[in-house]
């Protein structure tokens, strides 16, 4: 297992980071669209759509997709990132303490068209991200995997309450808080060095501060750390209930594409929302 995670690590590294850094746009339009069908495949297979629509559903979003990338006003997609934001406030956040609706039903299905908005709105995001810059959107991408790894070290040596144990029994809030810890301590370095490093400035935090101060800046780190477990125990809810491990096995040994950017589904739109008013 591994050995097979390993693997496909180094494969999607090895195509992903030359797509990021040679600063060609058509290829890494191309790649981001291919996630877009994956990943609305994956979630329409969640919402338990039968296997033929779950097809149709990523075909079509990846010609949506291409046609919105090129067509949209930029006005349309920051009001896009808007309402996505508003939709894990008002809608999927709810549900980590009310629970999904039932898979069969009306509720379902107005659910799983207003989730599809949401990760459109993360790859509209992404691509805008990096239009900013390839080591801008890096500098976003890093708070979350920061977090993530914060969270997985303090839990394991400090994790005693559980944070959501029906969802998500192997997290805890102690992880969750040093998850948090850990992002504001190395932005908060990166700000500091950016003095001294000059390429540092155009990172996200960096900017960030810049524009609206130290205390701003890391109250709206912690709203990023925030979405970005809330993004993680939505997806892990939604197998759950589907009663699937993962979302699909398109990455061997890592679980599907929504495994892997469940956490930024809420994070990159409110990101690139905060870009805006930079």
């Amino acid at each position: 297992m591994l050995k097979t995670r390993i693997i496909t690590a180094v494969l999607l590294l090895a195509v992903l980071l030359p797509v990021l850094f040679f600063n060609y746009f058509p290829a890494f339009a191309v790649v981001v669209t291919l996630f877009v069908g994956a990943a609305m495949w994956e979630g329409a297979r969640l919402f338990g759509l039968s296997p033929t629509a779950a097809k149709v559903a990523g075909v079509v979003s990846c010609a949506l997709f291409v046609l919105l990338m090129y067509s949209a006003k930029p006005g349309a997609v920051t009001a896009l990132y808007g309402v996505a934001a508003l939709l894990w406030l008002i809608r999927y956040a709810p549900t980590l303490g009310l629970g999904l609706p039932p898979l069969k039903g009306a509720a379902n299905w107005s659910m799983a068209i207003t989730f599809s908005f949401a990760i459109f709105a993360c790859f509209f995001a992404i691509v805008g991200l990096y239009l900013k810059s390839p080591l801008y959107l890096l500098s976003v991408l890093a708070l979350v995997w920061i977090a993530d790894i914060g969270a997985y070290f303090s839990g394991k040596a400090f994790g005693k309450r559980k944070l959501a144990p029906t969802i998500s029994p192997g997290k805890s809030w102690e992880g969750a808080i040093g998850g948090g810890i850990a992002v504001l301590a190395i932005a908060s370095l990166t700000i500091i060095l950016a003095g001294l490093a000059p390429w540092l400035r155009d990172t996200f935090a960096v900017q960030l501060q810049a524009r609206f101060g130290w205390a701003l800046t890391l109250l709206a780190l912690l709203v990023i750390v925030a979405a970005s477990v809330i993004g993680d125990l939505f997806e892990s809810q939604l197998k759950r209930r589907a009663a699937i491990k993962d979302s699909s096995n398109l990455l061997p040994g890592h679980g599907g594409v929504l495994d892997r950017v469940d956490a930024l589904i809420p994070v990159l739109p409110l990101a690139a929302l905060l870009t805006a008013w930079l």
